[in-house]
């Protein structure tokens, strides 16, 4: 009797429980990125960079001066103090991208954001880049706009350039340690994000392997590395879209094998090419033989003119794209810039000094004075703002001119 009791418990219980299904997230289907309905969705996006990563051609800081974000992060550091540079950095990354810049990113008509991120912030689930990123996701899902995480800069470095803030050398490839270090950031981020539906897709590696003959051997390693990372995001998460890219910059597809995960895009950019079929036509061409989509990741830094032409040529072949960058300092290549503060311009010029202990009395020599360096730093963080900031019209009609339908799905 008891038994019995117990099984007609059960059975009541499942019949009165209601069951809740799972909404449909973003995914690929065949050649196309579709929405959760199962419409096509043509992905035109903007690329928040220099937020987690800086880059020192973004603060006017290259040719010779700081260009990866430890080397950025040194100079902000000599020239306030460790404490003040802290608090700097805080402020910078709190109002770098808002709410006002998530809100203009959709009223320009885009309808997703490239996140390039930074490993350091995403060391454990309370880490300051998940505060900043659950943030940045929530006025992103009120704007109605995707959102797809890009790992810019991971563990060990994935191409040994400024842009992944590395030690000179892609040792992600050959450490085992930077390795499992790269699968624990990502399977943090698929666990935190598994269920959210306004972030589509994991970018896994941003532009692996750069184009120099003596790395050339390292292009081997990449999908193996592309095969673990899949794993252990779908031991977490089986929902979001991976996103891989070729070596060389993201350029070359020749190191790809058949698709191995049934809801993959693979990703191309492209910089300073003929802005013409010719430039993305192997890419259209891999898309038909693996039936899968692609997706261009980057491109951008050109005329306005190139810009729009290239876009067409995208647009003409069906292949969504995210453009590069929404901010930087004093550009018309960008959607919004901000102004130099004043005296920056002596700072740009200290910071090509030699950094070398040697060469420290030369370098309080032209040191600016602190009250300059004072000014220039909080004049940074007050330029940021989108309220102090000049949108670039050109660069937005270009990739989105008024003509253009704003219902991307076909």
């Amino acid at each position: 009797m008891r038994l019995r009791r117990l099984t007609l418990t059960t059975l009541f219980a499942i019949c009165v429980t209601p069951v809740v299904a799972q909404a449909p997230f973003v995914h690929t289907q065949g050649k196309e990125i579709v929405d959760g309905a199962g419409k096509p969705l043509l992905l035109r996006g903007i690329n928040v960079g220099n937020w987690f990563v800086a880059e020192g051609y973004m603060w006017h800081l290259n040719e010779g001066g700081p260009e990866s974000p430890r080397e950025i992060e040194a100079l902000v550091t000599e020239l306030i103090g460790p404490q003040r540079a802290h608090d700097f950095w805080r402020n910078y990354r709190d109002n770098y991208i808002t709410q006002a810049d998530v809100h203009l990113i959709k009223q320009c008509g885009f309808n997703s954001i490239r996140v390039p991120l930074h490993y350091k912030f995403f060391e454990t689930e309370n880490s300051e880049g998940f505060t900043l990123l659950d943030r940045f996701v929530q006025w992103a899902r009120q704007e109605n706009l995707y959102v797809i995480l890009d790992l810019h800069a991971a563990p060990g470095g994935q191409t040994g350039k400024n842009i992944d803030d590395s030690d000179g050398y892609p040792w992600l490839f050959s450490d085992a340690s930077a390795q499992q270090h790269t699968i624990a950031i990502w399977q943090r981020l698929a666990r935190h994000y598994r269920n959210d539906h306004t972030v589509i897709g994991y970018d896994l590696l941003n532009e692996p392997v750069p184009n120099y003959p003596k790395l050339e051997p390292l292009n081997s390693a990449v999908e193996p590395l592309y095969k673990r990372l899949a794993k252990a995001i779908r031991q977490v998460d089986t929902h979001h879209i991976l996103i891989l890219g070729g070596v060389q910059w993201d350029v070359n597809f020749s190191i790809f094998g058949a698709p191995f995960d049934k809801n993959t895009v693979y990703t191309f950019h492209r910089y300073h090419a003929p802005a013409e079929q010719s430039t993305v036509q192997k890419y259209v061409d891999f898309r038909d033989q693996n039936n899968v989509p692609i997706w261009l990741g980057e491109s951008g830094e050109n005329s306005d003119e190139w810009i729009a032409k290239f876009v067409g040529v995208l647009e003409k072949n069906d292949i969504g794209w995210a453009f590069w960058p929404y901010k930087k300092m004093q550009a018309t290549t960008s959607v919004v810039s901000f102004a130099a503060p004043e005296g920056w311009d002596s700072i740009v010029q200290f910071s090509k000094l030699p950094r070398a202990t040697s060469e420290e009395a030369p370098r309080l020599k032209v040191r600016p004075e602190q009250p300059v360096i004072d000014r220039a730093l909080a004049g940074i963080l007050t330029n940021i703002k989108l309220s102090d900031c000049t949108e670039n019209k050109g660069y937005i009609h270009a990739l989105l001119p008024p003509s253009l339908p704003r219902d991307v799905s076909k």
